[in-house]
């Protein structure tokens, strides 16, 4: 039996088209090739991979669903499971596809002109241009709507003023989107491109996960936008909502393949490795925790291809995409941890790869909305009571 047929226990890849299985396979074997030997260097010592990008871009998957621009096009389903193996493969190459494909570029697809998109998402597609998405602020992150950073009209251009953190991409990108209030209180999104005076990004360190990609804290002192930059489709955090809602489905999907990574690589183990005279697999303890992480991925799968395939049917609700996002991260994170157990000592040890994994899943369990942000999302939609803001939907 092949790995693949170890995890796809359910025969899930019969339920995917032809071209879903094409783009999962391309990038699979792209990531076998050139992420899983390299990565565990870079994440040990926190820099980015910049010598992928070139080839990364070569895969023709930046801009996922969004059609037209040089975009793909995919299907959700498809952009889902490029998501999933991507993490698969590692955590930060997958957080960073995330914010430029999915946040970056799918907010200017949705919120920006004509012009803007024309202007912006070819080079953006094709990698030339790398993306990023400036909304949460050192005091504000499960309460972005208050956000402070401030934009004034100057003339042709807006200035803006404020703070950005945990910016993913945000020191290396040629387009960082950033949130802020204007005159009137209005949210609007404005596209700051690289090398604007008052813009500056320092890169955080000290992560204990995701260290192969590099967070940013934004600082905006006076920084002068002009004001074609501003999406002209914006007009309230409603619209910001409505991007979170669209990509945050992929979570999910990432949160799977960091999962089917870490049953993989257990298994694999116990299957080699000895002890009392034989292999750990055959010990039932071991079998008990295998069979129960089968178990949980196959749910995990197909929640994943049905909220995706919600998606594409313009079914799929903001709740739905929470209640997938929770799901699927803390089944993820107990997967990863009892992964982890079965290594033993060895389970600490990065050229095993599942120590990586650990770290990683601590911060996909937590960013774009933690898990109990999602419960009250779902719990509104279950009750009609908001537990945020005290009053009826």
């Amino acid at each position: 039996m092949t790995e693949t047929a170890r995890t796809d226990f359910y025969a899930v890849d019969e339920l995917l088209t032809p071209e879903e299985i094409d783009v999962r396979d391309r990038v699979a074997d792209w990531c076998a090739k050139e992420v899983t030997p390299r990565i565990n260097d870079y994440w040990e010592r926190a820099e980015f991979p910049f010598e992928l990008v070139p080839a990364f871009a070569q895969l023709g998957i930046a801009g996922g669903t969004i059609q037209g621009y040089g975009s793909p096009g995919m299907s959700a389903v498809a952009a889902g499971l490029v998501a999933a193996e991507l993490a698969r493969a590692d955590g930060s190459i997958g957080t960073f596809n995330g914010v430029h494909s999915f946040l970056a570029m799918q907010s200017i697809a949705l919120l920006g002109s004509e012009e803007q998109r024309e202007r912006f998402l070819p080079e953006m597609a094709r990698m030339e241009k790398i993306g990023a998405f400036g909304l949460t602020e050192p005091r504000h992150g499960s309460d972005a709507v208050a956000l402070e950073t401030r934009a004034r009209r100057d003339g042709d251009s807006f200035v803006l003023d404020g703070q950005k953190k945990w910016i993913g991409n945000g020191s290396i990108a040629d387009y960082v989107l950033i949130w802020a209030r204007d005159e009137e209180g209005q949210v609007g999104g404005y596209v700051v491109e690289k090398g604007t005076p008052g813009f500056t990004a320092r890169v955080m360190t000290g992560k204990t996960a995701l260290r192969a990609v590099w967070q940013a804290e934004i600082t905006l002192d006076g920084a002068r936008v002009p004001a074609e930059n501003k999406l002209a489709n914006c007009r309230s955090f409603k619209d910001v909502s409505t991007i979170l809602d669209r990509t945050r489905y992929t979570v999910a999907w990432r949160a799977l393949g960091v999962a089917m990574a870490s049953y993989e690589l257990a298994l694999a183990h116990c299957l080699s490795r000895e002890q009392f005279g034989q292999p750990i697999a055959g010990y039932q303890l071991v079998q008990e925790k295998l069979a129960t992480m089968l178990a949980e991925i196959t749910n995990m799968q197909l929640m994943c291809w049905r909220l995706s395939s919600l998606a594409d049917a313009g079914r799929m609700t903001a709740a739905m995409a929470s209640l997938a996002k929770r799901h699927c991260c803390a089944t993820a994170r107990q997967i990863v941890a009892d992964a982890r157990d079965l290594f033993g000592g060895d389970g600490i040890l990065l050229e095993h790869h599942i120590a990586r994994h650990h770290a990683d899943i601590e911060a996909i369990y937590t960013f774009e909305g933690t898990d109990h942000v999602q419960a009250l999302i779902v719990g509104r939609e279950i009750t009609g009571l908001s537990a945020i803001s005290g009053r009826r939907r």
